[in-house]
């Protein structure tokens, strides 16, 4: 097992509490928490190709 799984599920708790709370928030607008939402995947998706990446050149050197 990756050893960075643990982290991330630790990260990503506190973000998805955050996120049901926002959803659930009568006073934010829908648009905004799903723009959120699209944005935190995109950095998600961009920052797990840089892991992996470093890890395959770690692994070069």
């Amino acid at each position: 097992m990756n050893p960075l799984t643990p982290l991330l599920t630790l990260l990503l708790l506190p973000i998805a509490a955050i996120g049901l709370l926002l959803y659930t928030d009568a006073g934010i607008e829908p648009a905004l928490f799903y723009s959120t939402v699209k944005t935190f995947v995109v950095l998600f998706i961009i920052a797990g190709g840089l892991c992996y990446g470093a890890s395959r050149l770690a692994e070069r050197a």
